[in-house]
């Protein structure tokens, strides 16, 4: 009669509990312990040593792995290209037989084997030996062929796989995708990636349209509900209910932003007497909140939130409106 089956539960959180011990592990074997009078941990200098190599490299990182660790190559490739650093995937069978011509002198090759010793890598570490192209390790066992043959091996710590019967990659596939986004992510700092960066190579989706730049969304010229200082309350809201933006900015004489009236203002006014007739300065709020058209839709929408604000008036470098957006566009846009 087989064994009563486990709570689901239990099991997935002792699945967590040992993953989460192998990401300690591995956090503990690159401690950088140089600027505390430590020593660094294990892993430490190797991987200074493959940030260093990757971030110089004109070529691009192949990354290369068999099984479990391929499916996370792959993975980590994608990160790599998505972040900066130009990479792609080559399977070590589709090397074997021709593939290796897409590894060029001037790259770097990453190759994930747990063990490292998976044959299926034999060929593709041979050719980058015979050509001398840079070979990067990620393993657990820097005396294996993989290891011994790389000229940087980044040693995962041993650690027990999530698998009860100690088989299936769990623990090991985790700390390989974890490291491989330190990687990523240390690259992306010392090549200096910004947001800007982000956007050209992410232009779909909601994450495309978050780095889209104001200036790209927001609405120009007429379509800028203005008024200028002096003028009635009834001429700015006809502006106000014409351009349908529900606000309207107040200009000096040079034509700067000194400040906005939304139709909450004119809510809030409307038992005053003879307010169609009164000055505009005698609603305004002065100083209004504004943008610039390079800032990214992501930023527009938080400032938008922390003010509980629906409408941006968009102006230049001498607080000239140049344009406006409505929370209603970010909506459109998919950025919110």
């Amino acid at each position: 009669m087989p064994p009563a089956a486990a709570s689901p539960i239990r099991s997935a959180l002792r699945t967590l509990a040992v993953e989460r011990d192998g990401i300690a592990a591995l956090e503990l074997a690159l401690f950088e312990g140089s600027d505390r009078g430590q020593e660094d941990g294990s892993l430490a200098p190797s991987f200074r040593e493959a940030v260093a190599r990757i971030a110089t490299a004109s070529g691009r990182v192949i990354v290369t792995g068999m099984g479990k660790s391929g499916h996370v190559g792959r993975k980590i490739a994608a990160t790599f290209a998505s972040t900066g650093t130009p990479a792609h995937f080559v399977h070590p069978g589709e090397a074997s037989h021709g593939d290796l011509g897409m590894v060029q002198k001037d790259d770097v090759v990453l190759a994930l084997s747990w063990s490292g010793e998976t044959a299926e890598l034999a060929d593709i570490i041979t050719y980058s030996r015979r050509f001398r192209i840079a070979l990067i390790a990620m393993t657990c066992n820097a005396q294996s062929t993989l290891g011994r043959e790389a000229d940087i091996c980044l040693t995962l710590p041993k650690a027990e796989e999530a698998c009860p019967n100690g088989l299936a990659p769990t623990t090991s596939t985790t700390m390989q995708l974890a490291l491989g986004d330190a990687l990523a992510i240390a690259l992306l700092e010392a090549k200096g990636f910004t947001a800007h960066h982000f956007r050209v190579l992410h232009p779909g989706g909601t994450l495309g349209a978050r780095l889209t730049f104001v200036r790209d969304i927001m609405h120009r010229g007429a379509r800028i509900p203005l008024a200028p200082l002096g003028a009635r309350m009834g001429e700015a809201i006809v502006e106000m209910s014409g351009k349908g933006f529900g606000c309207v900015g107040i200009l000096d004489p040079d034509g700067r932003l000194v400040g906005i009236i939304t139709d909450g203002d004119v809510r809030r006014h409307q038992m005053q007497p003879n307010l169609m007739a009164d000055p505009v300065e005698t609603v305004m709020t002065t100083s209004p909140v504004t943008i610039t058209p390079d800032v990214l839709a992501a930023e527009a929408i938080e400032i938008l939130n922390s003010g509980k604000r629906t409408v941006l008036i968009v102006v230049d470098e001498d607080n000239r409106p140049t344009g406006i957006v409505h929370i209603h566009d970010l909506l459109r846009l998919g950025a919110a």
